[in-house]
């Protein structure tokens, strides 16, 4: 599988390189960065960044992107026009840009994922589990906490276990969640799902589910160590997507979840 990278001097981007590297039946085929990169033009990887996205993704099956949103959204047009899959591990899209990454994943397959680790995923199907086991008297409270620099809050993987625990009790999200809480906000709605976000210096990742009854706590944790994790995931979601339909699909799909 030949596989270009967004983002690729970056720390994601790197990781990302460096498994394709000893990942047997996957090369580097493409290295792409924002136009105003001061690593534009010089090698990585065997491969010479650039920034246009046709060009970095001419000679690969498959991008993978760890971006922004905007740009996300961008390369998957050109993906789509071009017959490239794509990885997407970027979080944070608005409802516009969502709409924009279904209409891509009509014409090329497009795997996107809140987090490509194996333990999130085994969590957010346990999440979704439990939350159909247990009745409306355990209140649901997600709690995540990532590095300083992360720009989207509550986290994709939180806002992913959210969505998994409302399925879990045959709910919409959007209809029951609790972003923030500041002030006198009064008694806890039956059935609300919390999120809570901390920030602060350089941990990767961590994210707990709270089931919370009068008499008893069940809690569900899953806390990342290395962004290798991710990078591992995506380089296997890239390989998976081989010979696939168009069409969005998930780490479940990949996992057999």
């Amino acid at each position: 599988m030949k596989i270009a990278i967004a983002g690729a001097a970056g720390r994601m981007g790197q990781m990302l390189i460096r498994e394709i590297g000893r990942t047997e039946g996957s090369s580097l085929a493409g290295a792409l960065e924002h136009a105003g990169s001061n690593m534009l033009g010089t090698e990585t990887g065997g491969v010479k960044i650039v920034a246009d996205p046709a060009a970095a993704i001419a000679a690969a099956n498959v991008l993978i992107d760890f971006t922004v949103p905007a740009a996300t959204v961008a390369h998957a047009q050109v993906c789509a026009d071009k017959g490239v899959s794509m990885v997407i591990g970027t979080t944070g899209l608005d409802p516009d840009q969502t709409r924009a990454i279904h209409e891509a994943a009509k014409k090329v397959p497009i795997l996107w994922a809140a987090n490509m680790s194996l333990g999130v995923n085994i969590l957010l199907a346990l999440v979704e589990k439990t939350a159909s086991m247990l009745d409306p008297a355990y209140d649901i409270e997600i709690v995540e906490m990532h590095h300083r620099h992360k720009i989207d809050a509550p986290s994709g993987t939180a806002l992913a276990l959210g969505k998994a625990a409302a399925a879990g009790r045959k709910v919409e999200l959007e209809k029951v969640w609790r972003k923030s809480r500041d002030g006198h906000t009064g008694a806890r709605p039956a059935g609300e799902i919390g999120f809570a976000t901390l920030r602060g210096g350089e941990e990767v990742g961590v994210h707990t589910v709270m089931f919370a009854a009068a008499g008893e706590r069940l809690e569900l944790s899953h806390r990342s160590f290395s962004r290798e994790t991710y990078a591992s995931g995506a380089v296997r979601a890239a390989l998976w997507l081989e010979g696939r339909k168009p069409g969005l699909y998930g780490m479940k799909d990949v996992l057999g979840l």
